[in-house]
């Protein structure tokens, strides 16, 4: 993803993936994280309202110990298929040297190495999924949504890093992404941009003592205040809004679907 040069300290912290145009982007923390990482993190994710089309992605990111490479998941709008909602989950590792066996998973990220995961199923919009991110062992991670609702669990994916990896490290960035502006922006692209509304919630793990907290959302790249941006703290985490109601977003420009 681009960053504005107002930016430019988070851009030194994180793994920029994949090159996007900038929209929303916000940042997540762990405390009393030990030194080898966490074993498992969740990232509560609420899709309040999206038109049912493909193009945005929620996601958060998270690095490994001893990984300079980010992995990331989220969920992303489908289009209704036989009259039922349709969300998609991606579970992504970025890291050269990541092996899958899983058929949810193909190899290569965004056109770089690593691996990509996915899953589709009949998702609920305004409903909180938390996505779990844990080790099985022998640097194996594996991503699952779990409905907060009905306690159902989807599989999305898994993978074996590098054995000269460890756990997850305590702070990433996660973001909003509108991935058909990656292919072009079509004239007055950001008058243009399907409204969305999320809540990020507070991240958890289960390591006794670790608390999570989500920052307020912000704006950056060439729309900052085009797109009715608003973010606000909630319950839980964290809420972000923008975008226009009516709008499909896909005038005038090719879709370039993502490769997770």
């Amino acid at each position: 993803m681009k960053l504005s040069s107002s930016l430019a300290v988070i851009a030194s912290l994180i793994h920029l993936v994949p090159t996007t145009v900038a929209l929303v982007g916000s940042t997540w923390s762990m405390t009393n994280v030990p030194l080898t990482g966490l074993l498992d993190i969740t990232f509560p994710m609420t899709i309040v309202e999206a038109d049912h089309i493909s193009g945005y992605y929620f996601a958060q990111q998270f690095n490994f110990v001893g990984i300079a490479d980010v992995g990331y998941t989220g969920l992303q709008p489908r289009p209704d298929s036989n009259g039922q909602a349709v969300l998609h989950a991606a579970f992504s590792s970025f890291a050269a040297g990541t092996t899958t066996t899983d058929k949810n998973c193909s190899p290569g990220a965004d056109g770089g190495p690593g691996v990509s995961c996915s899953v589709e199923w009949n998702g609920v919009y305004n409903r909180t999924y938390n996505i779990n991110v844990k080790t099985m062992g022998n640097h194996n991670w594996v991503g699952t949504v779990i409905d907060t609702l009905t306690g159902t669990e989807v599989h999305i994916g898994s993978w074996t890093l590098p054995a000269t990896s460890g756990g997850i490290v305590s702070s990433q960035y996660g973001f909003v992404e509108w991935y058909p502006w990656n292919g072009g922006q079509p004239s007055n692209h950001c008058a243009k941009l399907p409204y969305q509304q999320t809540i990020f919630g507070n991240p958890s793990t289960t390591h006794a003592g670790s608390v999570g907290t989500q920052a307020l959302s912000y704006e950056y790249g060439d729309c900052v205040g085009e797109v009715a941006f608003h973010t606000e703290a909630v319950a839980y985490g964290a809420e972000n809004n923008c975008g226009f109601r009516g709008q499909t977003g896909s005038v005038d420009v090719k879709f370039a679907m993502q490769s997770c």
